[in-house]
């Protein structure tokens, strides 16, 4: 069972029959378009992704029926780019006015709440919680150390 959700996979459908349309409605897409049709979908797949989870090099060589696309696009729906260390120092920055490597923790969970993606108030709590983050006496944080932490996920290598 498809752990996608009913707009999701409706979305998801109605491009696979479009591609379907092109191909000249039999109710299957060619693996060659895979990749188009990923990006159509919003996503940037390299080519050795998309061959890897059943795209060809050559048109014709396999076809795919609406509900073999579902997996490939559940796994490239997982992979997310999270950026790198220097990245979030460079975003981090933003808000370290004196340059020392700090931040207050205030604007660290007003901009989480707030901004991008959004986060309730509970799973910051649950953020500062898990990577163990301490205040100085002035309210701030070192931002490096916060940032090695978050990127080390919650079960870091033993």
């Amino acid at each position: 069972m498809s752990s996608l959700s009913k707009d999701t996979i409706e979305e998801i459908r109605e491009v696979f029959d479009l591609f379907d349309f092109w191909d000249g409605r039999d109710g299957a897409v060619d693996a060659f378009k895979t990749g188009d049709l990923l990006r159509c979908l919003g996503f940037n797949p390299t080519q050795s992704f998309i061959e890897k989870h059943g795209g060809t090099k050559a048109m014709g060589e396999k076809n795919y029926k609406f509900e073999e696309i579902l997996p490939i696009y559940e796994v490239v729906s997982g992979l997310k780019d999270t950026g790198t260390f220097a990245d979030f120092k460079e975003a981090f920055k933003t808000f370290d006015r004196e340059g020392q490597g700090f931040i207050s923790s205030a604007e660290v969970r007003q901009v989480l709440v707030s901004l991008g993606d959004r986060m309730t108030d509970e799973e910051v709590d649950e953020i500062i919680k898990f990577t163990d983050t301490r205040e100085d006496l002035e309210g701030n944080i070192k931002y490096e150390e916060f940032i090695e932490k978050i990127m080390s996920g919650p079960y870091p290598e033993k």
